[in-house]
């Protein structure tokens, strides 16, 4: 591979992870808990709309420029 910035060689590839949306919310687990008991605590609180994606990149030490894999 081939820097198309600078033509470097050298590359290294790296990894960028980003999550988003909630992992515990404990109004929902309140909710749960009224409307179902003490299995509703974990069925309301449970991080449903959690969010994980990963993304490799090509990273050109010699300038800086990143490109997808």
């Amino acid at each position: 591979m081939i820097c198309p910035k600078c033509g470097n060689q050298e590359l290294q590839v790296t990894t960028e992870t980003i999550s988003s949306g909630k992992d515990f919310s404990a109004g929902k687990g309140i909710c749960g808990a009224i409307l179902l008991g003490p299995i509703g605590i974990l069925c309301g609180a449970c991080g449903k709309g959690r969010k994980i994606e990963s993304t490799t990149y090509w990273l050109c030490p010699k300038c800086g420029h990143k490109f997808k894999a």
